[in-house]
């Protein structure tokens, strides 16, 4: 990372996780197709319907699994592709969270720094 910052690159880990976090705002609270609570639901892949859900679960655990079936049946089930589109952005973003907190939980429990 020192290099990244030396280069002009990027800035301070807390000024990483400043812009992550207005991200994460931005896609689960700001204006969207997809409603907040569509959103939000496919960020933590918890409580949505099929076969929103299917989608959503192959997204975050075998997206190279997702076909075109699977989006059909999305925009079937009412979801317009606007809609999908920010659902999967979503999904994608929150099992990128839950991945980089794991990883950070075991570079702390490592070094012993938190």
């Amino acid at each position: 990372m020192g290099a990244l910052v030396r280069r002009g690159l990027g800035g301070s880990m807390s000024d990483i996780r400043l812009a992550y976090r207005a991200l994460v705002a931005r896609i689960l609270e700001g204006d969207g197709t997809a409603s907040r609570g569509q959103r939000r639901a496919a960020f933590d892949n918890a409580g949505l319907s099929a076969p929103t859900s299917t989608l959503i679960d192959k997204v975050v655990n075998h997206a190279h699994k997702v076909v075109d079936e699977d989006i059909v049946a999305a925009r079937a089930s009412g979801l317009s592709e606007d809609q999908i589109f920010e659902i999967v952005v979503c999904a994608a973003i929150g099992q990128a969270t839950r991945q980089y907190d794991a990883a950070l939980a075991a570079l702390d429990a490592v070094t012993g720094k938190g």
